[in-house]
């Protein structure tokens, strides 16, 4: 018997509801395995977690939810079309999963704040997948066609095919009435004009007492009735349950060590059928399961066909993906060299303020006159010529793009010679959060390139300890418990995984809580409003000016529950509100900060009150920490997870692999963040570890605001 290799109609119908319950998922991203004809789209839901849905277009047509040990590595470079869905989808949710009439055709419709977007896929015929816009116009799609009957092409209305005669919904009467107009047996009517496919047009028959190859114009009106009554039986079932799964085998000429008969998957049923009672099948709890284990499993076996399997090439894609993290470094060193050469451009505008305001002025007043770019060019270097600073810096002039390039301090910078020195420096330092950006989306990338690096050495040593080629268990080198010396490692690999925490400041106590803090006022706002639950503690520094501080007993996905903290932990998260308050940039050395909890936090002010923004009315009993000493020390950690990060020194020191203390002290926070950074080059010696993982920027997110000193300086 062969394998089965396309979803049927019936299939997709008891599918729908089952995949509806993705739902509210959303999607990360996608990917296009063009050799295999395979789009997998990578989602997230907030109960079930990472969600893998597969659609094959190829050999083999199917789409369904897989297990995250099933999903193929990631492709290399995605093509166009892969990040035409990404552009789409990335953020989206899933608002619908629907079959189209009764045909083999999947749509998905996802949702974001700018429109919608629909994905349909054709598991019939070649197989195709095309995407369609809010208004059903094709964006894209993997085959163009271009039919008598139909048209999918990008910038045409999608067009489905003709509506297919569905049984599952027709009345008695039109049931009847199809039938009758066949003139072939009734198997193959059912199978053909009522679109059941062999396999169930056959079930249905045998579920009826009727034979496969009773010619439709001898069947009875009490045979009618009755297959009427299993199709409707049988379509309720499908519609509403219960499901019965099951995947079937056949038996192989074969046993296996233990005598028993080697077997192979032949097909995977939404229902237990009466024409598989004699095959062996297993049965899963959804048939969105089966078709998982059926289609991951299936092509292994044939495979093999009865020989060994020859073990793939892991170290090759192994090295392959160790390849495409090293570029995604490099590429992320580039976004923050670039990222930093910008805001240093913006902020010698500011720095040689006056000259850059005096060349842009010029050229105003200039143009104002209608002085020729030309005329303005040559003004500023016979100006240059007399020894004028002003013009002395002007290096080019461009009339066709309205700018002008300065030399400050040996660094070239181009400004909009229509505005003024504020709005240059800020479209500045907005390139350079634009350039952040696709840091961000660089260490999103790499994350996903980790994850697939980590799938082929799981399978690679799952393939070894199947095989027996994994021995050794027992003869464990000496000293595995000794802790890794760090800092003379030669290469250290970077490992990160962004947490929902680190948009806010943030260190974890001595004892293992995380403790947030807000970095301006929209942050205040956002920790009281959707963070601080029952059971935290609300901590502020009684000086005016200070980040909103929350010791978290429980994750934001977890139930609210009371926690009896230990004293540590509520002295580290008051020492963290403090050093991060006005207390640390007035220089001093200690300050007092309250303690309360959730429900006496509000945002209502008391009558005659005004709130500002961040700002919290707070009414009840405190508990104060007086005289509560700042402390800020700032360190890298190497394990688990590779970052900077800082806080209290009693909750760093112990989770870094090398740290510094500061204080109060006299260079501004980009000074003294350059200054750590040096330091902490000084300490590794793969310096390029530190380059990645804690530069000047990402190291100046943990400083407190205002001055600052190392304190073995």
């Amino acid at each position: 018997m062969d394998h089965k290799r396309e979803l049927t109609s019936v299939d997709l119908a008891a599918l729908e509801t089952e995949l509806g319950e993705f739902t509210g998922a959303k999607l990360d991203k996608a990917y296009l395995y063009a050799e295999d004809d395979l789009v997998r789209l990578k989602m997230r839901d907030f109960d079930r977690g990472r969600v893998e849905f597969i659609i094959e277009l190829g050999d083999v047509k199917g789409a369904y939810v897989a297990d995250a040990d099933h999903v193929p590595d990631a492709p290399g470079r995605p093509p166009d079309f892969a990040m035409m869905l990404r552009n789409r989808l990335s953020g989206a949710d899933l608002v619908r999963v629907e079959q189209f009439e009764f045909d083999r055709i999947l749509e998905l419709e996802f949702s974001r704040e700018d429109g919608s977007t629909t994905v349909v896929a054709e598991l019939f015929g070649d197989g195709n997948l095309a995407v369609l816009d809010g208004h059903g116009d094709v964006i894209d799609s993997l085959e163009t066609v271009r039919l008598k009957s139909r048209t999918v092409a990008p910038g045409s209305q999608y067009e489905f095919p003709s509506a297919r005669f569905n049984p599952l919904t027709v009345d008695y009467d039109g049931f009847v009435a199809r039938i009758r107009e066949s003139d072939a047996d009734l198997v193959r009517t059912l199978a053909t004009q009522l679109n059941f496919g062999g396999l169930y047009g056959e079930e249905l028959c045998t579920r009826a007492g009727i034979d496969y190859h009773e010619a439709v114009e001898d069947l009875t009106d009490d045979q009618l009735e009755r297959l009427y009554e299993v199709v409707s039986e049988f379509a309720a079932v499908l519609r509403d349950g219960p499901l019965d799964p099951r995947v079937y085998y056949e038996d192989l000429d074969a046993t296996d060590e233990d005598g028993e008969p080697e077997r192979r998957r032949v097909d995977a049923t939404p229902v237990a059928l009466e024409e598989y009672e004699h095959r062996y099948s297993e049965p899963f709890e959804t048939f969105n399961a089966a078709l998982d284990d059926y289609f991951y499993n299936f092509q292994r076996e044939e495979e093999v066909e009865g020989g060994e399997t020859t073990k793939p090439d892991f170290e090759s894609e192994i090295s392959k993906y160790e390849h495409i993290i090293r570029q995604q470094q490099e590429a992320i060193e580039d976004f923050e060299a670039d990222a930093q050469a910008e805001r240093e451009k913006a902020e010698l505008l500011y720095a040689r303020y006056d000259l850059v305001d005096d060349v842009l002025s010029t050229v105003q007043n200039a143009r104002t006159e209608d002085v020729p770019w030309d005329d303005i060019e040559a003004k500023f270097a016979e100006g240059a010529d007399r020894g004028i600073p002003a013009a002395e810096a002007v290096v080019g002039v461009d009339g066709s793009e309205g700018t002008v390039t300065l030399d400050i301090d040996g660094t070239r910078v181009t400004v909009d010679a229509d505005t003024g020195v504020e709005k240059n420096a800020d479209e500045l330092y907005k390139e350079a959060k634009r350039i952040e950006g696709k840091k961000e989306g660089a260490l999103a990338a790499i994350e996903d390139t980790r994850e697939d690096l980590e799938a082929v050495k799981k399978r690679r040593d799952q393939w070894e300890a199947d095989d027996g080629e994994a021995g050794g268990g027992d003869q464990a080198d000496e000293g595995d418990d000794e802790p890794t010396d760090w800092l003379s490692q030669a290469s250290i690999p970077v490992r990160k995984n962004e947490q929902w925490y680190e948009q806010f400041r943030w260190f974890r106590t001595s004892d293992g809580y995380l403790v947030i803090g807000g970095r301006d006022a929209d942050d205040n706002e956002q920790l009281v409003q959707k963070y601080l639950e029952r059971g935290d503690k609300f901590f502020h520094a009684q000086a005016h000016g200070g980040p909103v501080t929350v010791l978290k007993a429980t994750g934001p996905s977890e139930s609210a529950k009371e926690v009896d903290f230990p004293q540590s932990s509520l002295e580290e998260a008051a020492q963290f509100a403090v050093s991060y308050s006005s207390v640390w940039k007035d220089g001093k050395f200690a300050g007092d900060v309250y303690m309360v909890d959730p429900d006496q936090v509000s945002k209502t002010p008391e009558s005659g009150e005004y709130l500002e923004k961040g700002g919290f009315a707070v009414r009840g009993d405190r508990t104060y920490f007086e005289d509560t000493p700042v402390g800020v020390a700032v360190g890298i950690q190497c394990e688990d997870r590779t970052q900077v990060v800082g806080g209290p020194p009693a909750a760093i020191e112990g989770d870094v692999a090398t740290s510094i203390v500061i204080e109060p002290g006299q260079y501004a926070q980009n000074d003294i963040a350059k200054r750590l950074y040096r330091e902490f080059k000084s300490r590794f010696a793969d310096e390029s570890f530190v380059r990645k993982v804690a530069s000047p920027d990402l190291i100046q997110e943990f400083l407190p605001p205002g001055g600052s000193r190392m304190v073995d300086e």
